[in-house]
């Protein structure tokens, strides 16, 4: 017999290579400076049907096509001799690497959520990017850096410099009722302003792999490039990003995802206050309950986060969490299945004191626990800080105080990743930034500084295993 399975699809198109990209693992409204009423309701004969049309004319101005150019690099060796040749391993060995880059094209979608150019969209639509393009719907184009991104929601905030811009209103997706019905504006395959309709199929969705976001199901029209583009209501407001499909053939078969809106706006406020999403960390492993387990613990429903494991030093042993407590609720907010703790602790600031309730031998205890801190992105992207600055391909991040101590306490920034400049320069994962034109960088903010206050190009110094040396990297 056939097993048929199913895959989770990222609906980023790269037109370059024509593949589709597979998505990875308190919130501010903000009022939009041109408020827009509600769309009204046609009616036709004895029907009443929502009227889209009226929506698009007040909405669409707001929302953005994405073209993205990433370069993909690679090291040649051995002036491309033929692996076969005997002298090839020998070449190879000698020979220093010639990078060479790869432009491959994508497009993605975006709305636009401040008159000076604050724009929402998914992290997989603009990760690794060389270079991003913002067009509006009146045809003028921009271009774009990346503020920030957080792969575990697939959230990513960019900014294009212009003021009076058209905005979005924003919504809240927990007042959103299943069955009501919404609509995607995107470029699916690059057809700029599509505009797609459908309804709410199933709210708080949990998918594989995926603990942090409670997904909207629709059976909105959602395909490659309608990626990081708005849900509206019939109101007009965003209530999600369109991020995923469910589908056999990486097309559209009926079963879309949003993140809700107040996921990724309280991501949209963490990138602009701190430069990173921070979340906190209980320590806990869990698992749900079977209505046999939950029978076992003297649960009348099989209702909340069984915990299996407790990491030892952690928030959650502190605070006398054991394993086989059931956690029931979290600061009084029910926890119907595991991926609910996860959630509310994930949103919670670390440092923050919660207050849990735990079934534990037939009885319902109190428990406090201060949050630690969950491991952040592991690196801190530099792309094209200060307006008319170049993109410079550069991902690092701080030495650990573990790194200090084998260097002797020298300070530096690791490059975790290259791209664009920094990879045609020959920077290459692990080198250590020391200085730049003999500016000493301790952390991304010397980077940020330093870079794009220089023209032509620019001595880098860095530390690469046990030799120091000089690399010139081109701006512009």
């Amino acid at each position: 017999m056939l097993k048929k399975t199913f895959a989770i699809f990222a609906v980023a198109f790269v037109a370059g290579v024509g593949a589709l990209a597979f998505w990875q693992g308190d919130f501010n409204a903000i009022k939009a400076s041109h408020a827009v009423s509600s769309p009204a309701l046609t009616t036709q004969g004895a029907r009443t049907l929502p009227d889209f049309a009226t929506l698009v004319d007040q909405v669409g101005s707001a929302v953005v096509n994405i073209s993205v150019v990433q370069k993909v690099h690679t090291a040649g060796t051995a002036q491309g001799m033929n692996p076969d040749d005997p002298f090839y391993e020998f070449f190879r060995r000698f020979q220093a690497p010639t990078p060479r880059e790869t432009p491959q094209q994508g497009v993605g979608s975006g709305f636009i959520i401040n008159p000076d150019g604050l724009v929402l969209t998914n992290a997989h639509v603009v990760s690794d990017a060389a270079e991003l393009t913002v067009r509006l719907t009146d045809k003028r184009e921009f271009k774009a850096r990346v503020l920030g991104v957080d792969k575990r929601t697939d959230v990513a905030l960019i900014k294009i410099d212009g003021s009076n811009l058209p905005t979005v209103r924003i919504g809240n997706s927990a007042q959103v009722r299943v069955g009501e019905w919404v609509a995607a504006i995107g470029s699916p395959f690059g057809f700029e302003n599509s505009v797609t309709s459908g309804i709410v199929s199933a709210k708080a969705r949990v998918l594989p792999d995926e603990n942090f976001v409670p997904f909207l199901q629709t059976d909105v029209a959602i395909n490659p490039g309608n990626s990081g583009g708005p849900l509206f209501n019939l109101n007009g407001e965003v209530v999600g990003i369109n991020s995923q499909i469910y589908s056999r053939t990486g097309g559209y078969m009926g079963l879309s995802f949003a993140i809700p809106i107040e996921v990724a706006m309280k991501v949209k406020d963490d990138l602009q206050k701190y430069g990173k999403v921070s979340r906190g960390r209980l320590g806990v492993n869990v698992q749900p309950l079977s209505k046999e387990l939950a029978e076992s613990f003297g649960l009348a429903t099989p209702q909340g986060a069984l915990v299996s494991a407790v990491e030892p030093g952690s928030a959650a042993a502190r605070a006398g969490i054991e394993a086989g407590d059931v956690v029931m609720s979290v600061n009084d907010t029910a926890i119907e299945q595991p991926a609910d703790l996860v959630r509310l602790v994930g949103e919670t600031r670390p440092g923050s004191n919660v207050v849990l309730k735990v079934w534990r031998q037939g009885k319902l205890r109190e428990l406090s626990a201060k949050l630690g801190e969950a491991p952040a992105e592991k690196t801190a992207a530099v792309e094209e800080q200060g307006g008319s600055a170049p993109q410079f391909g550069l991902t690092v991040r701080p030495l650990s105080s573990q790194e200090k101590q084998q260097l002797g306490g020298a300070a530096g920034l690791i490059v975790e990743d290259v791209a664009g400049p920094a990879a045609a320069a020959g920077l290459a994962p692990g080198d250590l930034i020391l200085s730049i034109n003999n500016q000493p960088v301790a952390n991304a903010k010397d980077l940020q500084r330093l870079l794009p206050r220089s023209k032509g190009s620019v001595a880098i110094l860095v530390q690469r295993e046990k030799q120091r040396l000089f690399i010139p990297l081109r701006i512009g």
